[in-house]
């Protein structure tokens, strides 16, 4: 997008060489994010090189996620630093990416485990996974929990866990909870019982790895419902809760 210097365009022209409609900049004036260089005499709006550059800027915030509320705050300042504003983005972004491929690898293990299972219990066990992928999905919130250096901690971790790994861990705890849930009337003290309380405990190192800090959030955000939203649920029911807090009690 170019324009001549000194040159000035009446608002079809000028969206013509943007790029964009005559609507958009009319919506953008009435907004107050990009307002005409001046109006002709019959009050026709005219557009000029300052204009074409301050759209393209709007154009770029816009192609990377920046609501209109957002790029008009940057340009009216005093505001973050640019830098500071595509960070934060960038961390949106990498969040949104984390989300739409947990939930992509949670359609994947649903179709593995439903092929093997019988028509009876498939609801169950996509249940079962649907729950766990969504609480893995649903973290924001958690952060109540944990200190601002854990929060670091996590945030770290959650670059550098290849994604294979946390797939994994995924459905290792979906396959845990429906097994968890099936033996909830058993003996807690039974071998069955024992070695589940095995995996519980060994999937929550895999997790805390045997941070203190970490341990201590965590036992936080399960035993303090005051921050949970509204809509969630525990993917695993009371009775199962109970039973694996007192199998984990038998094996101390």
């Amino acid at each position: 997008m170019n324009a001549k210097n000194g040159a000035l365009y009446q608002t079809k022209e000028f969206a013509a060489k943007a790029g964009v409609t005559v609507r958009t900049l009319h919506f953008y004036d009435q907004v107050g994010l990009l307002k005409p260089t001046a109006r002709t005499g019959s009050g026709y709006r005219l557009y000029g090189e300052a204009e074409l550059e301050r759209l393209e800027q709007i154009i770029a915030l816009r192609f990377v996620g920046f609501g209109l509320d957002q790029i008009k705050e940057l340009f009216q300042g005093p505001a973050r630093p640019l830098t500071d504003a595509l960070r934060m983005q960038r961390e949106i972004i990498a969040e949104q990416k984390r989300q739409l491929e947990s939930a992509l690898a949670a359609i994947e293990e649903a179709e593995r485990a439903l092929a093997s299972e019988p028509e009876a219990d498939r609801w169950t066990t996509l249940r079962a996974i649907m729950e766990v992928f969504k609480m893995q999905n649903d973290w924001s919130w958690t952060n109540k929990y944990y200190t601002e250096e854990d929060r670091a901690k996590l945030a770290e971790r959650g670059e550098s866990t290849p994604k294979e790994v946390v797939e994994q861990g995924q459905r290792d705890w979906a396959a845990l909870i429906e097994e968890v849930e099936a033996a909830k009337d058993e003996d807690p003290a039974a071998d069955r019982a024992q070695a589940l309380a095995k995996r519980w405990r060994d999937l929550v190192e895999q997790f805390t790895r045997s941070d203190a800090g970490l341990a201590k959030g965590l036992n936080r955000l399960w035993s303090d419902p005051t921050h949970w939203p509204k809509d969630f649920k525990r993917p695993w029911s009371d009775e199962a809760e109970r039973f694996i807090k007192r199998a984990l009690n038998c094996a101390e």
